[in-house]
């Protein structure tokens, strides 16, 4: 077959030694090895992954990887569904991986509801094609068909066991004469497809990550292309596809290495050209063994869920083997698509660091418009009860408030309950608050109760930021405070806690919220009032606490059981 239509110019040199390749029944040694010299406009990837569970990471940065090639060279991204496994494949496998490569952004130009002219893009849809193909290979002695049964291949596994050799098949069935093929079809004996591989030589790729790698053929039995089912093995499925959807360049993950040898026979044996090959490290764990569930999140979906932005996401698994030279790690898909090259992607290993992808995405979601930000985090805040609206003054203020404590759009939910929250009794219980209580903190209380009740201290929050910068100087002079010495009594007295964001507009928006009604109930948000922080306060039994009586519950009334 010559080269398809949009298939990439490839040379193959072989080298015989001895004869012709493939004649029936002979084996003769040979190398092989390919070259590209392709256009860009002819340059097509594909991402073909297994409907069989959730979408990986290590699958999603295979997927981006090729979207990146072919996006910085103008070329094709196709999306191709392998589902010949069909016991495991299921429908709400592949709908899931569409949802999560489509929130990633990795849009497809060919593939599952796109169409495309090489489609159909579902392997299970494509066995006419298959064994079109492997019709040919039996047509031209590059397969012959194996009786063998499941006992006997058992058998020379055991013995190839027992003389320390590779389980290879022996060939019974490669020399067979016409006749005893036709003896056992006329039995109606079960067979198989098997491609015949020669006895010596080598096979050398030139890998666009890992240079040149060689197989010595010696190492390989006839293996199988089609089960006695009728059904097509995963190999010579995939050099299928690839060839007839003239894939230029197969951009997938260094498991798959070994599998390069199978394919590129294949190839040879239908007259394919060989796209070239790109093999990219696997992602490991801190450990440095194979990233897996007992890891913790591992699929896109479980990302997602846990409150990742897609383009933090896809900058952190960009960046799992690849840079760009620089010191940057910060890119949008856009600046990646620009930036990216296969040549910097790196061969060895790369780490997952769940830190650092919960940073990248904290960076990310905080170079968002502050309108972007303020909706997705007041939706979020809404549908988990917080608040009442998902808009409004106060959530904007909130957002402002707390974004740089946010990475995740979960995280939210702590910072909003958090400011919310009044765990005095805790926080003056705690070896932390201990230097806090000695210093006299009793005595500012008073003070502070003492502006509460004249009315002081609300009037001052009613005037917004100024009033409270007002109040807080004359608050100092009074009892003769600045600096931490007036600032950190305050904020326990008033939050209930030793840190947390800015004092001021963190009560101002207390006060808000105590008066707007956009916060919903504190049995949902653990909402605190300043009224009730002040009835708590007023409830301390500052005697016992400077006793370090942490277990007498007079030292707050009952009336704070709810705050937590």
């Amino acid at each position: 077959m010559g080269c398809l239509v949009g298939a990439p110019a490839i040379r193959i040199r072989v080298v015989p030694e001895v004869a012709p390749l493939f004649r029936r029944r002979i084996f003769r040694s040979f190398r092989v090895s390919a070259s590209s010299s392709s256009p860009a406009e002819s340059i097509r990837v594909r991402f073909a992954p297994s409907p069989t569970g959730n979408l990986h990471v290590g699958g999603a940065r295979t997927a981006l990887f090729n979207y990146l090639f072919a996006r910085s060279k103008g070329g094709k991204f196709v999306l191709r569904i392998e589902d010949t496994d069909l016991e495991r494949s299921t429908k709400e496998s592949e709908d899931a991986l569409l949802r999560d490569l489509s929130w990633l952004g990795l849009d497809w130009d060919e593939g599952p509801g796109v169409g495309g002219n090489y489609g159909p893009y579902r392997q299970s849809e494509r066995n006419a094609l298959y064994k079109q193909h492997a019709d040919k290979l039996l047509q031209t002695s590059h397969v012959y068909r194996c009786f063998c049964s499941n006992e006997e291949l058992e058998k020379m596994k055991e013995i190839a066991k027992l003389n320390q050799l590779p389980p290879v098949y022996t060939g019974k069935w490669a020399s067979a004469t016409e006749t005893e093929v036709q003896e056992e079809l006329a039995k109606g004996t079960p067979y198989t497809y098997r491609f015949r591989v020669p006895k010596a030589g080598s096979l050398k790729i030139d890998d666009l990550i890992r240079g040149e790698v060689t197989w010595n053929l010696d190492t390989l039995g006839d293996f199988v292309i089609m089960r006695s089912n009728g059904q097509p093995v995963y190999n010579f499925c995939v050099t299928v596809d690839d060839a007839t959807m003239a894939i230029s360049h197969v951009i997938r993950a260094e498991e798959h290495l070994p599998n390069t040898l199978r394919q590129a026979l294949i190839y040879k044996a239908l007259e394919f050209p060989m796209p070239k090959f790109a093999h990219v490290s696997l992602i490991l764990a801190p450990d440095r063994s194979k990233l897996s569930k007992r890891h913790g999140a591992t699929s896109v979906g479980q990302f997602k869920e846990m409150g990742l932005l897609p383009q933090g996401m896809v900058n952190y698994l960009a960046l799992l083997g690849w840079g760009d030279g620089t010191e940057n790690e910060f890119f949008t898909l856009d600046q990646l698509v620009d930036k990216f090259t296969i040549e910097r992607v790196n061969k060895s290993g790369a780490i997952f660091d769940s830190t650092k992808l919960r940073w990248m995405n904290g960076q990310h979601l905080r170079s968002l418009p502050s309108e972007k930000l303020t909706e997705l985090i007041g939706e979020r805040w809404k549908s988990t009860g917080m608040v009442a609206e998902s808009n409004g003054s106060f959530v904007e203020e909130a957002v402002q408030l707390l974004k740089d404590g946010i990475d995740l759009i979960t995280d939210a939910d702590n910072a909003l309950s958090s400011l919310l929250s009044y765990p005095l009794y805790s926080t003056l219980s705690s070896p932390e608050g201990k230097s806090v209580l000695e210093d006299k903190l009793s005595e500012v209380a008073a003070s502070l109760l003492s502006a509460y009740d004249s009315g002081e201290f609300t009037n001052a929050l009613e005037e917004g930021s100024s009033g409270w910068q007002k109040w807080v100087k004359n608050f100092g002079k009074a009892l003769k405070r600045k600096g931490k010495s007036l600032f950190m009594p305050l904020r326990v007295l008033l939050t209930g806690k030793l840190h947390g964001p800015d004092m001021g507009a963190g009560l101002l928006l207390v006060y808000k919220a105590g008066i707007c009604g956009e916060v919903a109930p504190a049995s949902h948000s653990g909402f605190v009032t300043l009224d009730e922080r002040f009835n708590i306060l007023r409830q301390v039994d500052w005697d016992s606490l400077n006793k370090n009586d942490d277990d007498n519950p007079a030292n707050v009334k009952p009336a704070t059981a709810h705050v937590c």
